[in-house]
């Protein structure tokens, strides 16, 4: 087998498939990415939401035995809505970062890596071929850096020449032994932009990233969100996009090269106020083919109530006084009690001291003593 041709051959095909980028990396161990993932392991930066295993995560060869490269591929998604609907005042409206506006780019780009599997074992069917979006053990950006398809930017995102970093990323370990392309040079230069703009400084210098104080992480977490948060997460429901949208690589790049990723408007961007009391059954019919949906309804939810109160929407404070009364979820009763108090009318102190006298929840009846004391402030 001319491996050589065989890699123009897969170049060819991942073209026809509507492959945007392809590179092809060595399988060494990825040292410096232990290095970096030990430092961050040991700090606490990690999200939790990552392989555990740091050896699986840098080493190829305890994925596919003898393992000697891997083939990374990259998407382009849009970064701008056509239409999009406007947040009115008594209509406000959440965000989903750029990269849930489509269908789950999980199915999109496994359907690409599956076509790919099937052609290279097509062609070569003692090949052993295993490949992985996001969810692997392998670091995609870790992968695409070394394969060529962008540089590890500082934002921490892998920036390519042609789409910025608005790409979704995707690999192939295989024991077929292609010639590796060069990695691609660095152009952040001095330039700080991402690090500068981060609103909750989780950016903790150019190219290290703390998990734990990352709006898109706590966006998708499941319990209170903690108070330093509350106010800098804005309208996002899901994601944020801060350390994108400033990078100059990505001024003027938007493109819609795959049906599949063309957003919904009404889902990227979506009013708030209906999120409050959405059925389950409604949740998945609207945003279940998104990828922001995969937390469930309730971290969405938590954040709505907190656009809400970002907006001071006081024609929320119905839907907010029956949740506080009724919600059977301890998160939901009191994101609702904080949102109450930061917002805030006439009634809100009674409706506040009528569920605290009722509440059997310790962290919920702390969530409505935060409450009253906002509307303390207010009043």
């Amino acid at each position: 087998m001319n491996y050589s041709t065989l890699k123009q051959d897969i170049i060819a095909y991942s073209r026809q498939i509507g492959i945007d980028k392809i590179g092809f990396a060595g399988a060494d161990v990825f040292e410096t990415l232990k290095q970096r993932l030990l430092v961050s392991q040991a700090l606490g930066y990690q999200s939790g939401f990552e392989e555990p295993d740091i050896e699986k995560r840098t080493d190829p060869a305890l994925l596919v035995p003898k393992a000697r490269s891997i083939i990374s591929i990259a998407l382009a998604y849009p970064s701008k809505l056509e239409n999009p609907p406007k947040s009115t005042k008594d209509e406000r409206r959440g965000i989903f970062c750029r990269a849930s506006w489509g269908r789950d780019y999980h199915d999109v780009l496994r359907d690409r890596l599956r076509k790919l599997e099937a052609f290279i074992e097509e062609k070569l069917p003692e090949a052993k071929v295993k490949s992985m979006v996001d969810t692997g053990e392998l670091s995609d950006r870790a992968v695409a850096e070394r394969a060529g398809i962008g540089w590890s930017g500082k934002n921490c995102a892998i920036i390519t020449k042609e789409f910025g970093s608005y790409v979704y990323l995707g690999e192939i370990v295989t024991n077929i032994p292609f010639e590796p392309d060069e990695a691609a040079e660095n152009h952040c230069g001095t330039c700080n932009k991402c690090v500068d703009a981060c609103p909750t400084g989780a950016l903790v210098q150019g190219g290290q990233l703390n998990s734990q104080r990352c709006i898109a992480y706590l966006t998708q977490t499941k319990d209170f969100l903690p108070d330093e948060f509350r106010t800098k997460l804005g309208n996002r429901l899901y994601g944020c996009d801060t350390c994108q949208t400033v990078c100059p690589e990505n001024k003027g790049k938007n493109f819609l090269l795959h049906e599949e990723m063309k957003p919904d408007p009404e889902v990227a961007k979506p009013k708030l106020k209906p999120l409050l009391t959405i059925s389950n059954r409604d949740f998945k019919e609207t945003f279940g083919p998104v990828s922001g949906s995969w937390r469930g309804k309730k971290p969405i939810q938590r954040n709505a109530i907190i656009a809400l109160a970002h907006f001071k929407d006081q024609t929320a404070l119905p839907a907010l006084y029956d949740l506080l009364k009724d919600d059977p979820r301890p998160v939901i009763r009191g994101t609702a009690a904080w949102a109450v108090g930061k917002i805030g009318d006439d009634d809100s102190r009674s409706r506040l001291e009528a569920a605290l006298a009722k509440e059997t929840d310790s962290q919920v009846k702390e969530e409505i003593h935060k409450g009253l004391a906002l509307l303390q402030k207010e009043y």
